[in-house]
């Protein structure tokens, strides 16, 4: 190859798709997956906490609220020190830290020490998502990365029902402990998994001018390439309108898609976490068993599941700004009817299905929709900081759950208030259809293609 200037990306964009390209997409979903539970896992075990530190709902909100604040600090954080850490340092730290303080949460005697924990817990947790979205959009091809992406996200729903069903076995026979400390322990098990298995940037590396031999082993390994490590590589980006990544994002017509990108996941995540943290104490208010309310709120999350392969197999075929919206529309329209139907109602089950369906599928689109928005070096920004903005609508929703039910609202009233969010988030996504025209890249399946 002598000393022709290789491009990493077009090199991954005109390869097929090896095998451990794949096996990328399994390790940062099980990342994703160990998230997913963390994030999920106070919600089940709320009821049984309450009931045993006799404490009230509001009272309890200040921990369903922390994890919220400790996941908009580690997302906003988390993309300038991947740049400088590297991807793998930063993914593998932030899955020690919320697995040990997920274990340590459950040794905490009082909802202050809770709190303080599950702060920090949302910290490592914060940082892992960006990164995950990150690294794996380096290496998989355009024309495969929205599937992929999504798939990797699927993690985040299986996780969360996982550690449903976990906890409707194990809280009535070892109690709400033993929940948190299987929540804590499996992403540890991951660690020496992903120490020896994920692999760093080759494209962050080439910015970084490391060393041809060192990127050269690494594409063999993940692309199954035969350079010898005498090639020169490069990374390929667009020109910047600005030094530093924070102003691209409200730069050459990014602006307002990156305030509907932040509008969107507020209102996304403010119904989802108020559903997932909240759901089963509703639940059980209505009348029903604590396994019952953990395995009904688990099916939110399968629903998720399957709405999000749902939702990216479209996407790949259709305008995907619409196909979100109207993916939030509908869940608009099954929280009401859940609300209607009431907790006691016989298709409990399928109507919490449906929501997670719709607007886990949603969000999920959201998270393989958004990197395509912005050039490439300010991808790993554009989605840290959606992320991280987007945030504050699971902490308002985490803590108005609580609030809401200390006024004495109940299962149809908070569900019924929960439509109009799930509103705003499909109106604020159909308007990047119009503003993305702005956008150097102005097209779902031409993303990235300068």
């Amino acid at each position: 190859m002598g000393s022709k200037a290789i491009d990493i990306k077009a090199l991954i964009d005109a390869r097929p798709v090896s095998p451990y390209q794949w096996l990328l997409v399994v390790l940062c979903c099980l990342i994703v997956v160990a998230d997913g539970m963390d994030v999920a896992i106070m919600g089940f075990v709320a009821p049984s906490i309450i009931h045993e530190w006799t404490i009230s709902r509001p009272a309890f909100g200040l921990v369903m609220s922390a994890a919220p604040i400790g996941l908009v600090i580690g997302a906003l954080v988390a993309g300038p020190s991947a740049d400088r850490f590297g991807r793998k340092k930063v993914l593998i730290t932030s899955v020690f830290l919320f697995g040990i303080f997920t274990i340590l949460t459950s040794q905490t005697g009082s909802p202050v020490e809770m709190a303080v924990l599950r702060l920090l817990t949302g910290i490592g947790l914060g940082a892992a998502m960006p990164n995950t979205t990150t690294l794996l959009s380096e290496y998989a091809p355009q024309r495969m990365r929205a599937l992929m992406i999504t798939i990797m996200f699927t993690g985040f729903n299986l996780g969360s029902a996982l550690i449903g069903f976990v906890a409707a076995w194990l809280i009535p026979v070892h109690g709400w402990r033993a929940v948190l400390l299987f929540g804590g322990a499996l992403p540890l098990v991951l660690i020496p998994l992903q120490l020896w298995l994920l692999p760093e940037s080759a494209r962050l590396l080439a910015v970084r001018r490391a060393s041809p031999a060192r990127i050269g082993a690494l594409l063999n390994r993940v692309c199954s390439t035969a350079f010898s490590g005498e090639e020169t590589f490069v990374s390929n980006e667009p020109p910047l309108p600005t030094s530093k990544p924070i102003g691209v994002l409200f730069s050459q017509g990014y602006g307002q898609v990156t305030v509907a990108l932040w509008v969107t996941y507020f209102m996304g995540l403010l119904v989802i976490y108020l559903l997932t943290g909240w759901l089963p104490t509703l639940i059980k208010d209505a009348g029903l068993s604590v396994s019952t309310a953990a395995e009904v709120t688990a099916m939110f999350q399968v629903g998720g599941t399957i709405g999000a392969i749902v939702v990216g197999w479209i996407m790949d075929r259709v305008r995907p700004a619409p196909v979100i919206a109207i993916a939030y529309l509908c869940g608009a329209l099954c929280v009401a009817l859940l609300a209607w139907a009431g907790a006691l109602s016989s298709v409990l089950t399928w109507l919490v299905f449906a929501v997670g369906f719709c607007m886990s599928g949603a969000q999920t689109g959201l998270n393989a929709y958004a990197p395509g928005r912005y050039p490439t070096a300010a991808r790993a920004t554009g989605v840290s900081w959606m992320l991280g903005m987007g945030r504050f609508g699971s902490i308002f929703g985490s803590a108005i759950g609580g609030a809401l039910l200390g006024l004495g609202w109940r299962f149809g009233a908070i569900l019924s208030m929960l439509a109009l969010p799930a509103v705003l988030a499909a109106a604020a996504i159909f308007t990047t259809r119009r503003a993305g025209t702005a956008v150097p890249q102005v097209t779902y399946q031409e993303q990235e293609s300068q």
